[in-house]
């Protein structure tokens, strides 16, 4: 556990400041410069108080801010500790080139083997649904139209970082391999490929937003971590959408990364 010795400043009683923000301030200081790493407990809140030389109430102020920016979390019965995080993934703009399914890898494979991480997918569902509205109005088909989806959680390392569902029309899905837990080299791209829609591009909306309490549960989210929701339509040559997937990520696991051309 690391003493109050990291926290080289004290409170500027002439600081407009509320003095639990000036803590937080030197907790988070620490935390970015290297003093308090992934994995460390801060100091206890008996010796903040005593360090600081305030209240209980000003020190739990102190921490639920920086636990609210993602910063820590708490472990029961343990104290506060830094949290870890997943090795970050950028969302580049080549990650659905037809290379990367030629060699047998769908995209979260070919992103993981990139930052050096163990992809692994698990909770796989695979059933046949009506629409939603929104994923209907993308795939150009009547709001509650049986389409298949194809539910899934990743994992980097053993963490889960990103729950993706699909939404396929059942005249390209069913009898296919695409009804598979595992649909093969290449994922569904590949298959939907094979049946002669060769796709020409991706559309992609994100947003950010909090978790639903589901979302924060499934992806182990300590409080304040935000997630994004990225839903990406699939078009092939013929401009045809075969398929809508909806996907939410944590925030603290992807950093976005696009090459725009300048013309």
């Amino acid at each position: 556990m690391a003493g109050p010795e990291i926290l080289a400043r004290q409170i500027d009683q002439a600081s407009d400041r509320a003095v639990f923000r000036q803590i937080a301030d030197h907790l988070r200081e620490a935390i970015l410069n290297g003093r308090l790493r992934a994995g460390d407990k801060l100091p206890s809140e008996a010796q903040l108080m005593e360090h600081y030389n305030v209240a209980r109430m000003t020190v739990r102020q102190a921490i639920q801010e920086l636990k609210a920016e993602g910063h820590v979390e708490s472990q029961h019965g343990r104290g506060v500790f830094v949290r870890s995080r997943p090795p970050v993934k950028r969302l580049a703009s080549d990650r659905f080139a037809r290379r990367h399914r030629k060699e047998g890898k769908a995209a979260f494979l070919a992103e993981s083997e990139a930052v050096g991480a163990r992809a692994d997918v698990d909770m796989i569902r695979v059933s046949e649904v009506p629409a939603p509205a929104d994923v209907a109005e993308r795939l150009k088909i009547q709001t509650g139209e049986i389409v298949v989806s194809r539910s899934r959680r990743y994992l980097l390392d053993g963490r889960p970082v990103e729950l993706a569902t699909s939404y396929i029309p059942v005249d390209l899905a069913r009898g296919t391999r695409i009804m598979d837990d595992n649909p093969g080299p290449g994922g569904i791209y590949e298959r939907l490929e094979e049946q002669g829609h060769q796709l020409e591009r991706f559309v992609e909306d994100v947003y950010t937003r909090m978790p639903t309490r589901e979302e924060a549960r499934l992806l182990s989210l300590g409080d304040g971590t935000p997630v994004f929701r990225l839903i990406r339509t699939a078009y092939d040559v013929e401009g045809r959408a075969v398929e809508v997937c909806d996907t939410i990520m944590r925030g603290d696991a992807y950093q976005l990364s696009y090459e725009l051309p300048a013309h």
